[in-house]
């Protein structure tokens, strides 16, 4: 009830609404909030019917839930946002998104960035890889941007006998011989790539992009350190495409899941909310699968057609005298 509440309430996201239009009582809708506890695992679970869990792209990323005018709310800090190009107050959501060979694709795994806790965003990566790797997901690829491309967390993704593709900032120091380093932003880089020692890491192989006339710059790794002279612009631009499903998830989930239209405070609730919003995600990418709807705005765009429709039948009889005479 709650996540289709999420999914077709316009304005409101609030406990009372709910409560005045399914007719139950708000105490009910808020004891639900502050009782249940939903985790990663079972975002997982409703998310791999549709998936092939072998040789798809996982991707990490994280976004900002603007809550500028919060008091007293859980997870609530001042994060950089990459919409606002600024530090604003709101709550920072990482998510692990995953997409299948097929094209299918969903979120598996979510944290909420929390300072009490004193961890980094990159040992809440670590932490949540482990995880969907025990539950049986099996990837060919892992992306992420430069935030996620610090040596420990390449290292652990290695070690995990997984690939990558990362950005990394313009400043990190490769070699191309033995003994001399260069910033990344002072090489030549073919449009095919380049393989260079990536310093404290070791064999990996160059991209450069463009997006509004600024560089940007991946490290891809493969196990088999002699495939990477075969991984070409094309296989790249497939993981740099893929990697970007989970931009537009994080748009989806702000402009057609509420999710970050809530008014509770205590953590747990907060975390409910958050899973709620996810799983209607999930639910509106099984509906999209399965051609019920076109994409996961339709349902939205669509849902009150009817309404609107009837009330502008209802509303033009008597008004003939507007209307322009010829």
């Amino acid at each position: 009830m709650y996540t289709g509440f999420l999914l077709s309430e316009p304005q409101a996201a609030s406990c009372s609404r709910l409560a005045k239009v399914m007719n139950i009582s708000h105490d009910s809708v808020n004891r639900f909030l502050y009782r249940e506890s939903y985790t990663g695992q079972d975002l997982f679970n409703e998310a791999k019917g549709l998936l092939n869990l072998k040789g798809g792209t996982l991707s990490v990323d994280d976004s900002v839930l603007d809550k500028p005018y919060s008091q007293y709310m859980a997870f609530v800090g001042h994060f950089w946002s990459g919409k606002h190009h600024a530090t604003v107050k709101g709550l920072n959501l990482i998510t692990l998104y995953y997409t299948d060979p097929q094209g299918q694709h969903q979120p598996v795994n979510f944290r909420i960035y929390d300072k009490r806790e004193g961890r980094t965003k990159n040992d809440y990566f670590q932490d949540m890889l482990a995880e969907v790797l025990e539950w049986g997901l099996q990837p060919a690829f892992v992306t992420g941007d430069s935030w996620y491309a610090c040596v420990k967390n390449l290292k652990t993704v290695k070690n995990h006998r997984l690939e990558f593709v990362f950005a990394l900032e313009s400043n990190r120091l490769v070699s191309l011989e033995k003994g001399s380093w260069i910033p990344v932003r002072e090489l030549e880089i073919p449009e095919d790539g380049l393989v260079v020692w990536l310093r404290e890491f070791g064999r990996v192989k160059l991209f450069r992009t463009w997006l509004k006339d600024q560089p940007r710059h991946y490290a891809a790794f493969l196990a088999d350190e002699a495939a990477l002279t075969d991984f070409d612009r094309r296989a790249f631009a497939e993981q740099h495409d893929r990697h970007w499903q989970i931009e537009q998830y994080h748009r989806a989930i702000k402009q057609v899941c509420n999710i970050e239209r809530f008014q509770v405070r205590g953590a747990q609730a907060i975390k409910n909310h958050l899973f709620s919003a996810l799983y209607g995600f999930v639910h509106l990418q099984k509906m999209t699968a399965m051609d019920l709807i076109g994409n996961c705005y339709r349902l939205r765009h669509d849902l009150f057609n009817e309404v609107i429709a009837a009330f502008i039948t209802g509303f033009m009889p008597g008004k003939d005298q507007l209307n322009p005479q010829y």
